[in-house]
């Protein structure tokens, strides 16, 4: 009996390891994996750095007159250029234009007079009618109520030059982004009244190291990250002038049409950091970052997991170079070579 019993659980244990052997021998299961091509590519070295996007029109707007406030447009009030975005109590000043008028009114009369009154003397004068002096200075008295009528039209110019400031306007399409005074303060020439901005005018403005200066050129395009989307944008202006104390200079690149954009938006720019030269490059997605150091798995015609070290380098977008023992055209994991193994059967997923 006891032997009986013996042989059944022999048999039981048989049956078990058989169902727990994989088909086709021992060692571990092939894993299934997904890879794409290492690439030989021409990349430069780069450095990511903050930038903001922000409206290339942004402006604090003050008064230019002196008197008191009586209607400041409302925050994120759309306006357009020559819109007028508050208003100045004007009742002297149009008192003293009034004034000006009148002025120029009654030295054009006085001119006029003194005009004709000279033509007349002239002939007076040339028939011998009339004292020299007499013509000479009626001529004079023409001539300086000319130069007084130039007078009385400047500050009539003036005059309405100030009655005008009193209207304060927007100086391109926008909106206004903050009241800076309100409605019923006294303000004086340099007060700020509001603050308006260009919303669909934007540019991204980036600091980037000295050491980019010369990689850099008008017309560049640089990728730029914003969260996890990417987007390019072109280099519209550098200004290689650093600052003593960081050592970066400023760089505005315009940003592409398409794209949710918003002033005060935080992005990333890659700007470059040296030449460009060739690789061999792989997606990002296959590096195996371990303590150690990186390493990419390379799959074998055999359809093996080979590990490969690498050290990493340059990169653009996804792709970035590797050194180490890696040819262009290998197939390299990109999915599924976390728990990979060296010598471990995969099965490679196709789309």
């Amino acid at each position: 009996m006891r032997n009986r019993l013996l042989a059944v659980v022999a048999a039981f244990a048989v049956t078990v390891t058989a169902f727990a052997q994989p088909p086709g021998g021992g060692g571990p299961p092939p894993a299934a994996v997904r890879v794409a091509a290492a690439e030989r590519l021409t990349l430069s070295p780069t450095t990511t750095v903050p930038g903001t996007v922000t409206s290339r029109f942004d402006a604090r707007v003050a008064a230019e007159v002196t008197g008191t406030l009586v209607f400041v447009a409302d925050t994120g009030t759309a306006v357009q250029e020559g819109d007028v975005v508050a208003r100045i109590e004007n009742t002297q000043l149009r008192l003293v234009e009034a004034e000006a008028a009148a002025s120029v009114q009654r030295e054009t009369t006085r001119l006029t007079f003194l005009a004709r009154e000279a033509d007349r003397l002239d002939t007076l004068y040339q028939d011998g009618t009339v004292a020299r002096s007499t013509y000479e200075q009626t001529v004079n008295n023409r001539d300086v109520s000319r130069s007084e009528l130039a007078v009385q039209q400047a500050r009539l110019a003036q005059a309405r030059d100030q009655l005008g400031r009193t209207e304060i306007r927007a100086s391109f399409d926008g909106v206004v982004a903050e009241r800076l005074s309100q409605a019923g303060e006294r303000v004086s020439p340099g007060n700020l009244v509001v603050r308006l901005t260009a919303p669909r005018e934007l540019e991204i403005v980036a600091r980037a190291p000295l050491a980019s200066v010369p990689f850099l050129t008008e017309g560049l395009t640089l990728r730029v990250e914003v969260g996890d989307a990417v987007a390019s944008a072109v280099i519209r202006t550098i200004v290689p002038f650093g600052d003593a104390r960081s050592h970066l200079f400023e760089i505005r690149l315009d940003l592409p049409a398409d794209g949710d954009w918003s002033a005060g938006q935080a992005v990333r720019v890659a700007v470059p950091t040296g030449g460009a030269r060739e690789v061999i490059a792989v997606p990002r997605d296959a590096l195996i970052l371990r303590r150690e150091g990186a390493a990419v798995f390379r799959i074998s015609a055999e359809n093996q997991a080979e590990r490969i070290p690498v050290l990493t380098g340059a990169s653009d977008g996804e792709m970035i170079e590797v050194q180490g023992m890696v040819q262009a055209g290998d197939r390299i994991v990109v999915r599924g070579g976390e728990r990979l193994r060296p010598g471990q059967p995969v099965r490679v997923l196709t789309d």
